[in-house]
């Protein structure tokens, strides 16, 4: 069974690095449950949860999961003294501590942008993380540690990525990334977007000179076949010998 569930352990961690970019040290958020849990079935966290993860991991926990420990007496000392070895996490609730399940809910976010893990056992805690996509979920059954498979908010999500239909986290940094090393800017890509509006520039003045009326007459052709007619003009005489004015005959 130990095997069995390290490879069904290894296959949902491939899941989370591939579709949502989960990269080692693994952080992972834990409330006082999970903690009493393992204190009750004698599991050493610090232990055994970089094995069953098979990488580096940091422990965290947050002020609100603390408070929560304090308040609730002397039954739950064992569990503090655990959480207190954790790294603290900073939450917007410094001031006015809240539950421990609605803490962990706001440090995640709508995408659990940090890449937490979360290990509880608040049934309430687990139906609110299912509802968010790329976090993985980590509790304590039969006296072991289980990382839970993907929940279907989670498979939707990457379907919807492999349809076009959402861009996944690693796509948007390499976007990201290549826009800086090309030197572009949002504002930029903005620009680049709109179109330019075209200047209204003023008409050609050698367009709007009026035109030429008529032209140069050509030549009238004579029809092919067509001699041109001589003028002869004939001077006749008078009576007396003198020279009249000449008569014109068409030849």
């Amino acid at each position: 069974m130990g095997l069995k569930r390290q490879k069904q352990a290894k296959k949902t961690l491939s899941f989370y690095k591939y579709n949502f970019s989960f990269r080692e040290p693994f952080q992972i958020l834990f409330d006082g449950t999970f903690c009493q849990a393992a204190l009750k079935n004698k599991i050493q966290i610090k232990e055994q949860m970089p094995k069953y993860l098979m990488g580096e991991v940091q422990l965290c926990t947050t002020n609100c999961a603390l408070k929560e420990l304090e308040t609730l007496g002397k039954e739950l000392y064992g569990a503090k003294i655990i959480l207190q070895r954790f790294q603290v996490r900073r939450c917007p609730h410094f001031k006015d501590p809240v539950p421990a399940s609605e803490c962990l809910l706001s440090m995640l976010g709508e995408t659990n942008p940090h890449h937490y893990f979360v290990a509880t056992q608040d049934h309430t805690l687990t139906a609110g993380l299912k509802k968010i996509p790329g976090v993985p979920l980590l509790y304590i059954i039969l006296n072991t540690m289980v990382l839970d498979k993907p929940c279907q908010t989670s498979l939707d999500h990457v379907k919807a990525v492999q349809l076009g239909e959402l861009v996944s986290p690693a796509q948007q940094q390499s976007i990201h990334s290549l826009k800086e090393e090309q030197g572009i800017s949002p504002k930029d890509g903005e620009r680049r977007g709109k179109k330019r509006k075209r200047k209204q520039s003023n008409p050609n003045p050698l367009s709007c000179l009026k035109k030429r009326k008529g032209g140069p007459t050509p030549p009238k052709k004579t029809e092919q076949g067509e001699k041109r007619k001589r003028i002869r003009r004939k001077k006749r005489r008078t009576e007396g010998g003198d020279m009249s004015a000449p008569a014109v005959t068409n030849k």
